[in-house]
């Protein structure tokens, strides 16, 4: 069985979009090689929200074209939805849009790339990993990563390290 993996290149003070929910801050960063087709490879499915697709709709856009799977798109209203092939829109629960994403994946990864559907998936602790590319930038406003004001913290264990609790270090300086 895949797991279901939150994934998002995000600012370094926590926003995964900008305000007006773009992603041109994001074309001054760089991948490292391989990391694209490595997470192509391992995901079967993607779990998105009608924000998301609205935007953007356009799922061969998917890692660069290299995504080969389906897309889901969770929304109150499918009926109002821009079609698309390979597509299917869905209105449930957030956790039964996980178990159908999970199935479609048929043992790979099920991807959420909704920060808003991610954060009720965590909430439920329905989350079974969290990939974040922190990229070199502070936008100041825009679409958080995680919300969760009066909740509980939910606490993480790091998965690149044998000290599962440990902090990530990153070190910038300020272009001038």
């Amino acid at each position: 069985m895949g797991n279901v993996r939150l994934h998002f290149s995000m600012s370094l003070d926590g926003f995964v979009a900008s305000a007006d929910n773009g992603f041109d801050w994001l074309s001054r960063t760089t991948d490292q090689p391989g990391l694209v087709s490595s997470y192509a490879e391992r995901t079967g499915a993607i779990l998105g929200g009608r924000k998301g697709w609205d935007a953007f709709p356009d799922p061969s856009a998917a890692y660069g074209g290299q995504f080969k799977g389906q897309l889901f798109v969770l929304t109150s209203h499918p009926e109002d939805a821009t079609p698309a092939a390979g597509v299917t829109f869905l209105n449930c629960d957030v956790a039964e849009a996980a178990r159908i994403g999970l199935e479609a994946a048929d043992g790979k990864d099920l991807e959420v790339l909704s920060p808003t559907i991610g954060g009720q998936l965590l909430q439920r602790g329905l989350v079974d990993e969290i990939a974040l590319h922190i990229a070199p930038v502070l936008l100041g406003h825009g679409l958080r990563f995680f919300g969760n004001p009066g909740g509980v913290p939910i606490h993480l264990h790091r998965l690149d390290t044998d000290d599962p609790h440990s902090e990530v270090d990153v070190r910038y300086r300020p272009v001038r």
